[in-house]
């Protein structure tokens, strides 16, 4: 396992990001480097995390990559088997997870955790409704004010609240151009 020390802070440019997430994965472990896609054959895309704060960017986009490797096509990765695909996927959720966290704030940590659970719930119940919980849960990221929606989608299979706190935060054609990148990458 790599000691090297995480920095809590954003890359300056979208370029940044990806490298910075594919440099990180490689130098963790051969097998993520063989994993990783030719450089120009990655797709630079951010997807959800435009519409949250700069300095959420690169967990969010590691996070969103371990989700794509669960569940979709991924920007960066091809990995060899579906094995190591679930491998990767859980190593960058939990890579992510600590990005976050290096920043000192608990709330945008436990948000991302119960996104990825939702999420996974969703997928396991063949719901619809995961495009809307990350768009909520990245425009919302450690306010506090996810609890009722994200349950109305839990409980009720009721993506509106979702919905509806997005496009409050980051505007109607920003989600939406969001949600459209993420049908594209979604199984």
């Amino acid at each position: 396992m790599s000691t090297e020390t995480i920095s809590p802070g954003p890359p300056t440019a979208d370029g940044d990001v990806w490298e910075t997430i594919a440099h990180e994965a490689s130098a963790e472990s051969p097998l993520w480097h063989a994993a990783l896609r030719p450089s120009e054959a990655r797709e630079r895309l951010p997807v959800f995390s435009a519409l949250g704060q700069s300095r959420f960017a690169l967990g969010i986009e590691t996070i969103y990559e371990g989700y794509l490797l669960h569940y979709g096509r991924p920007r960066l990765f091809s990995p060899a088997t579906s094995e190591r695909a679930l491998l990767l996927g859980d190593y960058l959720y939990a890579h992510g997870l600590v990005r976050i966290a290096a920043g000192g704030l608990v709330a945008p940590v436990a948000d991302l955790a119960e996104l990825i659970s939702l999420c996974a719930q969703i997928r396991a119940d063949g719901a619809h409704g995961d495009g809307l919980a990350w768009a909520a849960t990245v425009t919302h990221l450690g306010t506090g004010r996810l609890d009722a929606a994200r349950a109305a989608l839990r409980d009720r299979g009721d993506p509106d609240p979702l919905h509806a706190l997005a496009r409050e935060a980051a505007g109607g054609e920003a989600v939406e151009h969001a949600l459209a990148a993420h049908a594209e990458r979604v199984r």
